[in-house]
C-alpha cells in the first residue's frame, strides 16, 4: 500500500494535539470536586477558604461605587483571614506564619473599618 500523504500529516497533526487536548478537557473540569485529587488537609482548606471568598464578593451591587467597593473588600479580606489562618495551622515556615499573623491583625481592623464605614453610611 502507497502512503498517503495527506492523510499521515492528518494523522501526526491529530496525535500531535492529542495531549493538549486532552490537558484542554481536563481542564475544563477544574474546580468540580469529584476529578481533582486532593494533596491533603491545607488544600481543602484553601479551596473552602477561595470558595467562600468568592461567594461572597458576588455582591448585590449597589450603583454606588464606594459602597460597592467596601461590600467586596470585606469578603476578600475575610478570605485574606482564612487563608492566614490556614497557614497557622499548617504551614511551618516562620517567616510566613509572621506574615500571616500581620496580615490577621491588618485585615481585621480594616474589616471592622469597613463594617463602621457601611453603617455609618446606610448600608
Amino acid at each position: 500500500m502507497i502512503p498517503n500523504p495527506p492523510a499521515l500529516l492528518f494523522s501526526a497533526l491529530v496525535l500531535a494535539g492529542a495531549p493538549a487536548l486532552a490537558q484542554e478537557a481536563h481542564s475544563d473540569h477544574a474546580g468540580h470536586g469529584a476529578a481533582e485529587t486532593s494533596t491533603g488537609p491545607a488544600e481543602d482548606a484553601f479551596r473552602a477558604a477561595n470558595a467562600a471568598m468568592h461567594s461572597g464578593m458576588e455582591i448585590p451591587y449597589t450603583g454606588d461605587a464606594d459602597a460597592d467597593f467596601i461590600l467586596g473588600m470585606i469578603p476578600h479580606h475575610e478570605g485574606a483571614v482564612a487563608m492566614a489562618r490556614i497557614v497557622l495551622d499548617h504551614g511551618d515556615n516562620a517567616e510566613v506564619r509572621a506574615l500571616a499573623e500581620d496580615i490577621i491583625a491588618a485585615q481585621e481592623a480594616e474589616i471592622a473599618w469597613m463594617r463602621d464605614w457601611l453603617a455609618a453610611n446606610g448600608y
